[in-house]
């Protein structure tokens, strides 16, 4: 396939790949369809200022309600001349021009998948350990010094602090429990999956599989494989996350 009509994923780089869980869930949607594709890697910085020039649309506001948000996961496509953003919508156009392949959003589902992203957001946002993870060097380091100085910065002003060590307080006490947290919070998703299979519709992945399965292998690739805290999240539940993201592996590619 020529690069005139090669489809552009643009991520967010570092020195193991891909990083971001949102970037994750449309690799793991273009891989699951298996669409040829080329990455663009884009620091955080730059991300606003690229995306303008290809005419994407940002779909959020930032905080103040009005501020365009631009963000990643985006794509551009060069035979359409069509550039989103938002995975969801991503995944929507994937299905729509490729319908011969596998289907991100299988018919009928399409209110099923809005809906759970609705109601995994607040709940993944409740849980994360976004301030364990921001805190720990092994997070960090995995940027380059752009993005680093960029996403701790904004990090940082979020949290109303002058440095990231101000983050906690309460020192590795509030870790513990930040960590705890996570595990309270994987454990009401179990509890929406039962015994109905390793994916949200049983054997099958589809979209909403990467959602989540986005947020895990983040934790898994900012931590490694080897690390205690992969092992705590992959064991957790009977074991229901590492046997998620391991039957996701196939969908890793990063092209």
């Amino acid at each position: 396939m020529s690069d005139e009509t090669t489809l552009i994923f643009y991520d967010i780089p570092s020195n193991i790949g891909t990083w971001s869980p949102n970037t994750w869930k449309t690799r793991y949607s273009l891989n699951f369809k298996n669409i040829p594709y080329k990455t663009t890697w884009i620091e955080y910085p730059d991300i606003e200022n690229t995306l303008k020039s290809l005419g994407i649309t940002p779909c959020a506001t930032k905080p103040d309600g009005k501020t365009p948000h631009y963000t990643l996961p985006a794509i551009y496509d060069p035979s359409t001349k069509t550039g989103l953003t938002d995975s969801l919508a991503i995944a929507e156009y994937l299905d729509k021009k490729y319908p011969d392949k596998p289907l991100l959003i299988p018919p009928g589902t399409l209110v099923f998948h809005r809906s759970w992203e609705d109601a995994l957001r607040p709940k993944l946002i409740a849980m994360f350990p976004f301030t364990y993870m921001i805190t720990n060097e092994q997070t960090s380091w995995r940027l380059s010094p752009r993005s680093e100085e960029y996403f701790h910065r904004n990090r940082l002003v979020k949290f109303n602090v002058k440095k990231v060590e101000d983050v906690f307080p309460g020192g590795e006490a509030q870790k513990v429990q930040e960590w705890k947290k996570l595990e309270e919070g994987l454990g009401q998703l179990d509890r929406w999956y039962r015994e109905e299979g390793i994916f949200v519709m049983g054997d099958k992945a589809c979209f909403a599989d990467f959602v989540l399965g986005g947020v895990l292998v983040w934790i898994r690739s900012v931590f490694g494989r080897d690390s205690q805290e992969w092992k705590d999240v992959s064991s957790w539940h009977n074991g229901r996350w590492g046997r998620m993201i391991q039957a996701l592996e196939d969908y890793e590619c990063q092209q």
